[in-house]
């Protein structure tokens, strides 16, 4: 590979095409560019490590790329990685919040099954929670915020992956569910590429919901804490948005339809966020 040549590949995904809001107009807007950065560079990532046609050596060579060109240590191969360099730069917010993205998607690049539940909150760990602590580090919140944040981006992760677990193992030959949970049931990985869902893999989805239940329950904490008004906005819509994709989940047969968030959620929870900003 050579020194300039431009290592991203791009599933045509943006922004809008996401679950819940990225950089919306309810954060500030001098902070929008910078969170617009960060996606951009996991965006890329992530597209890297879903490829169906790079191999995973590959993989993960344009992943390194990626964090050579964030941290420095070259200039060429990634637009999105000098974009969101020169960013962290800006604002002073520590790189680590991308470079722990990284470890998550070389994961995804040779990893298939997740065998625990503990297996599978270690990957969110890396996939999910830098987020929002990139969030509030970018807004200048407290350390504090972090566990309730940590907790909201696991469930937005876990819900990501009931939503998408029949497109996973199609496309990609990805399964997150954890084993010992289809295992305990007697659910079979092949089940999810059924037309409908199986009673016993309804029980799967009912305890991973119980658990984002909790989850959700432990970030409820989140918009309070946070002294930014607009994130305390921003926050509690995801939250609401987070809960209203698990009742739909916990009603609607993911592998029958693909279950996703409507317009009207977004103004629903959009306008029971309101308050936050009194």
């Amino acid at each position: 590979m050579s020194q300039v040549a431009d290592v991203e590949v791009w599933s045509g995904k943006d922004r809008g095409d996401e679950n819940f809001p990225v950089g919306s107009v309810i954060i500030r807007r001098a902070l929008r560019p910078h969170v617009h950065a960060y996606y951009s560079f996991a965006r890329n990532a992530d597209d890297i490590a879903d490829s169906p046609t790079l191999r995973p050596d590959d993989k993960i060579a344009r992943l390194d790329t990626m964090e050579d060109v964030l941290l420095g240590h070259r200039d060429g191969g990634s637009p999105s990685a000098i974009k969101l360099r020169e960013s962290l730069a800006q604002t002073g917010v520590s790189a680590v919040h991308a470079t722990d993205l990284l470890i998550a998607f070389r994961r995804d690049a040779v990893q298939r099954r997740y065998m625990t539940i503990d297996d599978l909150y270690n990957y969110c760990r890396y996939s999910a929670v830098p987020v929002g602590r990139y969030v509030l580090d970018l807004h200048g919140e407290s350390h504090e915020c972090y566990s309730s944040s940590d907790a909201l981006c696991i469930a937005l992760q876990v819900l990501n992956h009931m939503q998408d677990c029949a497109i996973d193992l199609a496309q990609l030959d990805r399964c997150y569910l954890p084993q010992s949970l289809l295992d305990h049931f007697g659910v079979k990985v092949v089940d999810l590429r059924l037309p409908a869902e199986t009673p016993a893999l309804r029980r799967v989805f009912v305890t991973l919901l119980d658990r984002i239940d909790r989850l959700t329950q432990a970030a409820a904490e989140l918009p309070e804490i946070t002294r930014d008004k607009r994130l305390k906005m921003e926050t509690a819509a995801i939250l609401r948005l987070a809960r209203r994709l698990a009742r739909r989940l916990a009603l609607t047969d993911p592998l029958a339809s693909r279950v996703k968030l409507t317009r009207g959620d977004f103004a629903l929870s959009t306008l029971g966020a309101l308050r936050h900003l009194l």
